[in-house]
């Protein structure tokens, strides 16, 4: 799907390794690696439907990094037709990983960045760092180039619930890189793009995570979906290996002039958000889960053993890539509003049990944008940003919530968002 002229087309594929696609069911050992008719053809099908989008960037997951012929025929014939491509191989061997496929007619690569997590699944990530080859608009009789910021991903699977502060550590860890890398290079606001494989639907903890950092899902923008768990299930992209269909695959927008919180808080409230899930699950009402929490308490407050014991208990401490000494005490920080050294009843209400909605971060009326622009000083100045203008998923089924069973390419959807360049205020005020 091939944007119009002068804007931005963003493709994000899990294209699904041979040697993780089951070619027999009651045979789990035979994988479509052992046959190579079968994983070329299916390649070079998938390998045609790129060309036939020509995306301005192309983002792939499950790349079969530990095959040569496999990796000559995508740089070639993407290098064919005029990409630069980036590839990046999960740690440990794990045969798979990232590639990167940017058009050269449409962006140079300022830079280009490897983030490895060294945790739990071996999950990497690619940065480019890019700028418009032909200017977006004329400014003052000059051209610009516009630069972005983009990255590609795969999240690790959710096997069970305490996998989940690993997933928002991954999210965590790209969030920080990514603000520490626009601190190091003294760059300008700009649009930041995220594609990937997040492993997890609007249901989940990332995807609130990243609300509250002010990202928006491209394809719920374009398509006027909600953040609710109602719509949920009115598109997916992924049959997993469970047979379940769901929603995964994103491209995450953010625009300089979204209203951010600083990014620790987010990460908190994230962490509160999973605590609660895991209290809910034996504690049906909010005071019987604030009493299984100072059970090991003198008095009627939790205090930071008991907080401590809690935490490992749910599977959230104590183990490797889980919670550290020092996230903990972020987390008791501020759950203990007062700074009296323990947590009553009001401040597990407020910080814990039923905190502000974090929908409602980036959502500030005009007139609060406004007095946020004249506090820091940048009410004249005007940023460079994207607006969605369509969001398309293959095969048109999924966007109905349908998994089609003729469908081959892969056990995900392509997902292809279109973006159109605007100018936009300036401003990024912390909330």
């Amino acid at each position: 799907m091939a944007g119009p002229e002068g804007c931005v087309s963003c493709t994000t594929f899990n294209i699904l390794a041979p040697i993780y696609k089951r070619l027999n069911e009651e045979d789990q050992s035979c994988r479509e690696s052992q046959h190579k008719a079968y994983w070329l053809s299916r390649n070079e099908r998938i390998i045609n439907r790129l060309l036939d989008d020509r995306s301005s960037v192309i983002c792939l997951q499950e790349v079969w990094l530990g095959n040569d012929e496999f990796v000559d025929m995508y740089e070639k014939q993407l290098g064919d037709a005029g990409y630069v491509t980036f590839k990046l191989a999960r740690t440990n061997n794990r045969g798979d990983g990232l590639l990167t496929a940017v058009q050269r007619d449409h962006f140079r690569i300022l830079n280009q960045c490897e983030l490895l997590f060294n945790d739990f699944g071996d999950r990497v990530a690619q940065l480019l760092h890019v700028e418009s080859v032909v200017p977006f608009w004329q400014r003052q009789k000059s051209s610009v180039q516009e630069q972005i910021l983009i990255l590609n991903t795969h999240l690790l699977f959710p096997h069970d619930s305490s996998l989940s502060i690993v997933r928002l550590q991954q999210v965590y860890k790209i969030l920080q890189y990514i603000e520490t890398y626009q601190e190091e290079h003294n760059l300008k606001p700009m649009p930041i793009i995220l594609c990937g494989d997040w492993n997890g639907s609007k249901r989940g903890h990332v995807y609130k995570f990243l609300r509250s950092q002010g990202f928006v899902s491209s394809y719920d923008t374009a398509h006027q979906y909600t953040d609710s768990d109602a719509d949920a299930h009115k598109w997916v992209s992924h049959r997993n290996h469970r047979g379940n269909i769901c929603g995964v695959d994103f491209i995450w927008l953010l625009n300089p002039n979204k209203c951010r919180k600083p990014l620790i808080t987010s990460w908190n409230e994230a962490v509160f958000g999973i605590i609660k899930n895991h209290l809910q699950r034996t504690s049906f009402t909010e005071s019987n889960a604030f009493a299984s929490l100072t059970a090991h308490s003198p008095g009627d407050y939790i205090t930071y053993s008991g907080f401590c014991h809690a935490l490992h208990q749910f599977g959230l401490a104590g183990r490797p890539s889980r919670l550290t000494p020092e996230d903990i005490k972020n987390l008791w920080d501020q759950a203990d509003v007062d700074g009296n050294g323990v947590v009553d009843h009001l401040e597990f209400q407020q910080q814990i049990w039923n905190p502000k909605s974090s929908e409602q971060i980036g959502k500030k009326t005009v007139p609060e944008i406004e007095e946020a622009q004249i506090t820091c000083g940048e009410r004249q100045q005007q940023a460079f940003g994207f607006d969605v203008k369509d969001a398309v998923l293959f095969p048109p089924e999924v966007e109905h919530g349908k998994w089609p069973e003729n469908y081959s390419l892969s056990d995900h959807a392509p997902l292809t968002v279109v973006f159109l360049p605007v100018k936009i205020p300036c401003h990024q005020p912390v909330c």
